[in-house]
């Protein structure tokens, strides 16, 4: 019954429904599709998805992801968007990629060799889609994937496939070290970076 009322809803709103502990379980290794368009102010690029957004194909999709209210109160989107808004937030100039395709249950699965690969594609990726910037969630795996032991959170030298780079905190919950307000306040100052067209 209950699954039901989720596909109820889902025909309602467009929200998909709420997939099942043994559906989360099982999406390990899935991966999610990017959400690019040619021209987009920010690229936005996670880890790699979560065994939650394995499961509804959805970028940031376990409820509780401050992804989705960070970039709202950061005022990147003028309301809070939902992970099933895909055209919305391409209409705003802004996309969604990963470093690494494959669903985890924790970032910390990932091996440095992925992460390194998956710096590679995201040059490639950026070259043909061409964003301005190219925000990166999570220091620990920019680090990594880029080589740059030392680098903080915040503007870097470095150029992604033509792209501005930022490094901004992981929105995950397991990332204690930020509380949604600091996560908005991080996000702000890219946000105020990208209007200064700078």
């Amino acid at each position: 019954m209950a699954r039901e009322n989720d596909a109820k809803e889902a025909d309602r709103d467009g929200r998909p429904p709420r997939p099942t502990p043994q559906e989360v379980a099982a999406a390990e290794g899935r991966t999610i599709p990017d959400w690019v368009r040619p021209g987009l102010r920010v690229l936005f690029c996670g880890l790699n998805p979560g065994l939650y957004s394995g499961a509804t194909g959805l970028h940031f999709g376990r409820p509780g992801n401050r992804f989705w209210p960070a970039l709202h109160l950061s005022r990147f989107t003028e309301r809070r968007l939902e992970p099933w808004e895909r055209d919305a937030l391409l209409d705003r100039g802004l996309g969604i990629t990963n470093l690494v395709a494959r669903t985890t249950a924790r970032a910390a699965e990932l091996t440095r060799e992925e992460l390194v690969a998956g710096g590679r594609a995201l040059e490639t990726r950026t070259a043909r889609v061409g964003p301005a910037w190219v925000a990166v969630l999570g220091i620990t795996g920019y680090r990594a994937a880029f080589d740059e032991p030392s680098a903080v959170v915040g503007p870097q030298e470095r150029r992604i496939g033509g792209a501005r780079t930022w490094v901004l905190p992981n929105p995950s919950g397991l990332n204690a070290h930020f509380t949604l307000p600091r996560l908005a306040e991080e996000f702000a100052r890219l946000r105020d970076e990208v209007e200064r067209g700078r």
